[in-house]
């Protein structure tokens, strides 16, 4: 299938490219190769070949997922402005419009 001078203009204007008229000639030429490339591949047999997502194995690179004892409360929450029964203290947040219903 080799696309002509005003498929290639039209894909252009698809594409939303301003082709000047001395450019459509080499992107012919190499649209047309693309699409002998992509004709060639649709004669190979691939039937024994198993669809993949990947070119290559994956392995997962993280550590295994192992519970460690955490910090201290009283360490974590010696460096807080404030806090009370053994939580963070925060300011409350009140959204300008919203009725107070809480």
């Amino acid at each position: 299938m080799a696309l002509t001078q005003a498929e290639v203009r039209e894909i252009g204007l698809i594409a939303r490219l301003n082709l000047e008229d001395d450019a459509i000639e080499g992107l012919q030429e190499e649209l047309n190769q693309i699409l002998n490339y992509v004709e060639q591949m649709q004669e190979l047999n691939l039937d024994e070949v198993e669809p993949t997502t990947h070119s290559t194995e994956l392995t997962d690179s993280l550590r295994d997922d192992v519970a460690v004892p955490s910090l201290p409360r009283n360490l974590v929450l010696q460096n807080a402005p404030e806090s009370k029964e053994g939580a963070f203290l925060v300011p409350r947040i009140k959204a300008v419009g919203i009725e107070d219903g809480a």
